[in-house]
């Protein structure tokens, strides 16, 4: 049962990561700044949302639309083939609420979507960010300390064009 799951679970991730994300999204091909880069990882430690504060791609919000409600009658026809006889004899008010509440979680679940896809996508930016300029660090790792070295160097006012050098510096100190 493992098998079948980590096997959908694998398929799902690359199919948004192969299909739905270079669909939905422009990225750009420029690097990011160190600066740019530093505080959008701040950001992401701290739990902040990403929307709008991420440079480095834009997202199509007619496209992330026709994507979700591709997926999402991908999955309401399976259950709605089931219910369809028992939905027909129900009162026409019981199934106007039906329909506000399906309204409100179609919304809903799409405002999780667009999060879910920006988080994404910020992310893999952050990633390819972070391999350019600590290509020694792994990210995962040192994410949360760059995070707060950051906040240190902004408090001491350390200079843009320095801060790399003492973010360098203290992970160093760190990892020893």
């Amino acid at each position: 049962m493992t098998r079948i799951t980590s096997w959908i679970s694998n398929n799902i991730t690359t199919f948004m990561h192969e299909t739905i994300i270079p669909y939905v999204f422009t990225l750009s091909d420029s690097p990011m700044l160190l600066r740019e880069l530093l505080h959008t990882n701040k950001m992401y430690q701290d739990g902040l949302k990403l929307e709008g504060n991420v440079p480095g791609f834009r997202m199509s919000i007619g496209k992330s639309y026709i994507v979700f409600i591709a997926l999402w009658h991908a999955i309401i026809i399976v259950p709605a083939t089931f219910f369809h006889t028992k939905l027909e004899g129900l009162d026409c008010h019981l199934l106007m609420i039906m329909a506000i509440i399906f309204t409100g979680m179609f919304f809903a679940t799409y405002t999780i979507f667009k999060e879910y896809l920006i988080d994404t996508v910020a992310m893999k930016i952050v990633k390819k960010g972070w391999e350019n300029h600590f290509p020694h660090f792994d990210y995962d790792r040192h994410a949360k300390e760059a995070a707060i070295l950051y906040a240190e160097a902004l408090d001491k006012e350390i200079p843009h064009k320095n801060m790399q050098l003492y973010i360098l510096e203290k992970l160093v100190e760190v990892k020893k």
